[in-house]
Parts: C-alpha cells; structure tokens; sequence
C-alpha cells in the first residue's frame, strides 16, 4: 500500500531555487505541509505566497543560511513551540564553489562547501531528529551527488563533501535501525539548476556550457523521485538511489551528440 504525505510536514533546506524549491512545490501539490528555509529572504517568501496561493496547504519560511548551527536550532525550537514535529526532513542546501587542482584551491570556497555540505546537514539532522525519534516516524531524504560516487579532476573538494554525505546516510541508517525512521540518499549526476552557475562564481556562460549537446536531468525529475521514495510503504526503505540523465552513463561517459 502506497504511503500518503497529505496533512504532514516536511521540512526543505535550500528551497529559493532548484532541487529545493521544486521539491517544496511537489510535496504542497499532493497536500503536504512544508516548512522552507533559505538564504535569501524574497525568494522564500514569494515561494511562501505561491505555494499558499496555488495548493493551499500549510507553509511556514525561515530565512537563515544551514551553516549557523544556533539558526537552525532557533528554528527547530520554534517548531518546537507549535507543536510540529515534522514527518519529512529534506536536507537539500548544498553547493560547489570553484572547480581547480587541488594546489590551487581557494580555501575560502572549501570552507563554503564544507560548511553548507556537510555541517549544515548535520546541524539540521541534529536539531530536528529527535523529535522525530520521539515521535516514532518520519523519512530523511539527503541530496547527496553521483560525485560522492566517483571522481573526476579538480572536483576534490566537492567530492570529499559529497562522499561523506554517502558515507552519513549509511551511518544514519545503521543508527536508526529499531525504529520506523527511514534516510535515503537521492544522488544526481548532471542537473540543470543553479548549480554550475554557484560553482562558476556567477559566470552564466561558463556555466551554460556544461549543459551543452545534451539534455540534462531537471529539478522536477529530482522531485519526482523524492515524492517515490516517500511515498513508499512504511515496510520499505528505499537508501540510495543514483539517476543520470539518460545522455550521462557516468562522470567519465557522454552521449552529446544533441541526440539525447
């Protein structure tokens, strides 16, 4: 029997744009509850309004960035005083900064990718997963990357980030074993999103040519297989899924040719 997430609340970490927000669209469709969090204080609003508008279910935003540890627990603290345990927690806020030999790295952009990749994931693991523990249910969806798989050159850091988000949601899983709180990490290969534009430090034309000769994964398809997961039967964890686009066979083999 099919799992419902209607009337429960899912939180969405890094919900302005891409993944995020095409998830927090998703889920308010099928008549989940959402609580959106990110950095930038128009877009979380404006999606805020829309999803109110548009779906009419529940929508609560906070504006803060995953990397401040006491912003998030103020966050979950505050759920905390509602009432709301949430069913669903989405740790979506992630990013590449930089792509370079190792010797040439700009620590400043690996500290960024550590802290949001990593840490932040942590931080809001941290904070909101008791309360689920406690309340017996709930589903953790990690958006980890096929980086975390396989390596390709000057990706280094990126990589290391996105390996120890693999290496998390094994070590979530073994410590949830005992109770009906399942994880799960949804890896992408190439999607087109904000990504390669945070990657490239705002260079649009840089980044409009890593999606060239070739039709990349979109945020929606990512969103459509966070709803599957969800969805399943309590009885089912689904712990890891890897989804290319049909162009992309591995970080190493492309079909663009223009014909996929």
């Amino acid at each position: 029997m099919k799992g419902s997430i209607k009337g429960k609340w899912a939180v969405v970490t890094g919900a302005t744009s891409g993944i995020g927000k095409a998830t927090a669209c998703l889920l308010s469709q099928h008549g989940c509850n959402v609580i959106i969090t990110g950095r930038r204080a128009e877009r979380i609003s404006a999606l805020r309004d829309e999803l109110k508008t548009q779906y009419g279910t529940e929508v609560l935003d906070y504006c803060f960035d995953v990397r401040n540890r006491q912003a998030c627990q103020m966050m979950a603290d505050d759920l905390s005083k509602r009432g709301i345990v949430p069913h669903v927690l989405i740790n979506n806020a992630g990013l590449a900064a930089g792509k370079c030999k190792i010797y040439e790295g700009d620590t400043e952009d690996w500290e960024r990718m550590i802290d949001t990749n990593i840490k932040g994931l942590l931080y809001m693991t941290r904070c909101l997963l008791p309360a689920m523990v406690a309340q017996g249910k709930g589903h953790i969806i990690l958006i980890g990357s096929t980086a975390g798989h396989i390596v390709y050159p000057e990706g280094n850091v990126y990589h290391a980030t996105k390996f120890a988000v693999k290496a998390l949601n094994e070590a979530i899983n073994l410590d949830l074993a005992g109770t009906r709180i399942r994880c799960c990490s949804i890896d992408p290969g190439a999607a087109e999103t904000e990504f390669s534009l945070v990657r490239f430090h705002g260079d649009a034309e840089k980044a409009k040519q890593v999606y060239e000769g070739y039709t990349p994964l979109k945020a929606e398809d990512i969103a459509d297989v966070i709803l599957y997961v969800l969805q399943t039967p309590p009885h089912v964890n689904i712990t890891n899924v890897v989804m290319y686009p049909t162009a992309q066979r591995s970080v190493y083999v492309w079909d663009k040719s223009g014909l996929i």
